[in-house]
C-alpha cells in the first residue's frame, strides 16, 4: 500500500534510528507499476514451477535445486550492485516466485506436510524476521534498504511471504473448494479490504504493504491456475508454457519500460511513497 507524494530524503522518510543518511535504495518505490509487475510475477511463478516440473522431467527436487542455484547467482548480482536496478531486482522477484512455489510444493508432495502446518510454520518464520529486522534497524521501511542487513532482511522477508502466500492460497483452495476464478476474486477483495483500512481506517502503511504482499501470491497463483489448467479442471486450457510466456513477456516490457522511465527509482517521477516504520 502507498500513501501520498513525499519530497524528503530516504533517510528522513524511514526514521532511521542508526542516525545515517540513506542517498539510494536497493528497492523500487511502491508504484502502481510495483504491484502489477509483483502479480505478474506470482502468476509466472506458479505456472513455470508447474512447467518445470511436467517438462524438465528432473522432478520437484530437481527442479528445486536449479533453480535455487538460478536464484543465488542473481541474488548475489542483486547484493553486489550500488543501486536498484529494474531488471535484476525483478527477476529474482520472478525466480523467488518459482522457489516459493516450489518449497511449498515438495514440503506437501514429497514430504506430506500439512498445509496447516507448513502455513503455521511459515508465517512464524516472517514474524520471526520481522522482529529480526525491527530489533536490529527499528524500522521495517522497504524505503531504507541500503545496508546489507537491510537487504538480506527484506529479500527473507520475501521469500517467507511467497512460501506463506503459497501454502495459505493452496489450504484455501483445498478446505474451501473454490476454484479458480472464484479463489482468485476471494484473494482481491481481501486485497482491497487491506486497501481500504489502510486509506480510510489508517492501517499503519509499514503492515498494510506487507499483508498485500503475502495475499498477491495467491492472487497472482490462482490466476495463474486459472488460464493454464484444462477446462476440465476448471480452468481455460491456455497451458503452463503459453501462459509463462505471454505473463514473462508483459513484465519484460513493463520492465524495459521502468528502466528508461525511471518511474520506480527512488524520488523519481511518478513514484508514491510509502510511510515509514
Amino acid at each position: 500500500m502507498a500513501s501520498e507524494t513525499s519530497e524528503t530524503s530516504p533517510a528522513d522518510s524511514a526514521g532511521n534510528a542508526s542516525g545515517h543518511r540513506v542517498h539510494w535504495n536497493k528497492v523500487p518505490e511502491v508504484t502502481v507499476y510495483f504491484w502489477v509487475i509483483k502479480v505478474l510475477c506470482t502468476t509466472v511463478g506458479e505456472t513455470a514451477a508447474d512447467m518445470l516440473n511436467e517438462k524438465m522431467g528432473l522432478g520437484l527436487s530437481g527442479v528445486s535445486l536449479l533453480m535455487s542455484a538460478l536464484l543465488a547467482l542473481v541474488l548475489v548480482v542483486q547484493f553486489r550492485t550500488a543501486t536498484y536496478r529494474p531488471g535484476v531486482y525483478w527477476l529474482a522477484v520472478a525466480l523467488i516466485s518459482v522457489i516459493g512455489t516450489l518449497i511449498s510444493d515438495n514440503l506437501t508432495d514429497n514430504l506430506g506436510v500439512p498445509l496447516t502446518t507448513s502455513t503455521t510454520v511459515f508465517a512464524i518464520l516472517l514474524a520471526v524476521v520481522f522482529a529480526a529486522w525491527y530489533g536490529r534497524e527499528r524500522t521495517l521501511s522497504i524505503h531504507s534498504i541500503d545496508t546489507l542487513a537491510r537487504e538480506s532482511f527484506y529479500w527473507l522477508a520475501v521469500l517467507f511471504t511467497f512460501a506463506l502466500g503459497t501454502a495459505a492460497g493452496d489450504l484455501v483452495a483445498e478446505r474451501m473448494n473454490l476454484g479458480y476464478r472464484v479463489s482468485a476474486l476471494l484473494f482481491a477483495l481481501a486485497i482491497a479490504a487491506v486497501a481500504v483500512a489502510h486509506f480510510a481506517l489508517n492501517l499503519h502503511a509499514v503492515w498494510s504493504f506487507w499483508i498485500a504482499y503475502v495475499l498477491t501470491r495467491p492472487l497472482g497463483a490462482s490466476m495463474g491456475d486459472y488460464l493454464s489448467q484444462p477446462a476440465g479442471d476448471g480452468g481455460l486450457g491456455w497451458g503452463t508454457v503459453l501462459t509463462s510466456a505471454l505473463f514473462l513477456a508483459v513484465i519484460l516490457g513493463l520492465v524495459v519500460y521502468l528502466v528508461l522511465t525511471r518511474k520506480d527509482v527512488t524520488g523519481g517521477a511518478g513514484s508514491v511513497r510509502q510511510q515509514a516504520a
